[in-house]
């Protein structure tokens, strides 16, 4: 692990938030984000948040990328130009239309569209943490709204 370039690059997630999941990397939604967690958590300042966790988990399993595998590489301070290489070579070979297509269904998926246990979790946590009379139009919505983007 090359902690100096990973302490560079790691986001305090203490005092700063994780990219939009909205932003895409290699050309999808919710990779950055998820590398933002990802260096955090071996940097030691992921505060709150998780890697892996379900919301990165629908971007890893789509582009079929093993977690471990991603974070040992991004442990030894890989830029995001090198992530986005190195998830070019290691995703499942899909399509840019099957990715855009992903990405929008991603990007638009309600509430509603979200398995059972989500939807639960959501309502709790869109009542604590979403502001109040923000109305939550897309699942994106609930983060970018409670980390101030929008």
């Amino acid at each position: 692990m090359n902690k100096e370039k990973l302490r560079l690059l790691a986001k305090d997630l203490t005092k700063n938030y994780p990219r939009s999941p909205r932003e895409t990397l290699a050309g999808y939604v919710l990779a950055a984000r998820c590398i933002d967690k990802c260096r955090a958590v071996l940097n030691g300042t992921q505060g709150e948040y998780h890697y892996d966790c379900p919301l990165d988990k629908r971007f890893l399993q789509f582009a079929e990328l093993d977690p471990e595998a991603l974070k040992a590489f991004v442990a030894d301070g890989a830029t995001d130009e090198e992530v986005s290489r190195w998830i070019g070579e290691h995703a499942k070979k899909r399509s840019r239309a099957e990715i855009i297509q992903w990405n929008n269904q991603q990007r638009d998926a309600r509430l509603s569209d979200l398995p059972a246990p989500i939807q639960e979790y959501m309502e709790d946590y869109i009542a604590q943490f979403v502001p109040r009379n923000r109305p939550v139009y897309h699942w994106f919505d609930v983060f970018d709204l409670e980390e101030e983007r929008i």
